[in-house]
């Protein structure tokens, strides 16, 4: 059976919230996750999926005012923004997403700006969001780690910092990864390539997704990528990993592995 151990995204305090403890929030993501991979598995395909958790680590509150962000909260969302679209300043950027992407895309790029400021930024709740995410790979040893949006940058800082785990697959699905408020503030940087503990890595993304940026690939800026795959996961759904896990081509990836624990089961 695949072990496959998912790493969440923006916006799943929610889960914290209705179970009222980490482990049931977690047990609740990774129902919804095989709820999506499930319709995209191959036939007589068996996993073991779990998600590691730490929303409750980079959660800063609800706020629907972009004039009311901190000053490094509207510097990511200005400098994000200015990736895909027009340079503007921070509740500038915020009602052009609204005017380009819906409502949603809004609410969605404020919390997106907090939370990634807070891991960025706040140096303990990053340390205990890596610690989250390290101590659930040394538990559940997955075949593939699977990880969406903010979750790439945490699976991929969590990796460097614990080069003992195995890996054999890293799976990204719209990673801001190459995003400079990311890149330049990543440990190690973005040139320091795959973690060592990882075998192969693919980065997958919706070429229309606003955190996916440039809409290339990662490849380009971030080193130790082995394939940068464009699929079209759906807008507006990208945002969330539903989309991916229920793309036929993100199934192939993540089962592929599978195939090639049959043919060599000593890798």
């Amino acid at each position: 059976m695949l072990r496959v151990l998912g790493v969440h995204g923006v916006g799943t305090y929610r889960y914290l919230r209705q179970t009222g403890s980490a482990e049931d929030a977690a047990v609740a993501l990774a129902r919804d996750w095989f709820r999506h991979l499930g319709t995209a598995m191959p036939p007589g395909s068996a996993v073991d999926l779990r998600v590691a958790y730490y929303g409750q680590h980079v959660y800063a509150g609800f706020e629907e005012e972009a004039a009311l962000l901190l000053p490094g909260e509207r510097e990511v969302l200005a400098g994000w923004v200015a990736q895909f679209g027009p340079g503007l300043d921070a509740p500038e950027a915020a009602d052009w997403l609204a005017k380009s992407y819906g409502p949603g895309a809004r609410l969605f790029g404020l919390a997106f700006a907090r939370e990634l400021h807070t891991y960025l930024s706040a140096a303990e709740r990053r340390e205990t969001t890596i610690a989250a995410v390290a101590e659930a790979v040394a538990r559940h040893r997955p075949d593939v780690l699977v990880a969406h949006s903010l979750g790439s940058v945490v699976a991929y800082e969590t990796l460097w910092a614990h080069q003992d785990h195995d890996v054999r697959l890293l799976v990204t699905l719209g990673s801001p990864l190459a995003i400079p408020a990311v890149l330049d503030r990543l440990r190690p940087g973005g040139e320091a390539g795959r973690p060592p503990g990882v075998r192969r890595w693919v980065n997958v993304a919706d070429p229309g997704d606003i955190v996916a940026v440039p809409a290339g690939g990662i490849g380009d800026r971030v080193a130790g990528v082995d394939r940068d795959i464009p699929i079209a996961a759906g807008i507006w759904e990208f945002q969330t990993a539903g989309a991916y896990l229920r793309s036929p081509a993100v199934a192939e990836v993540i089962f592929d592995e599978t195939r090639r624990l049959t043919a060599d089961p000593s890798r």
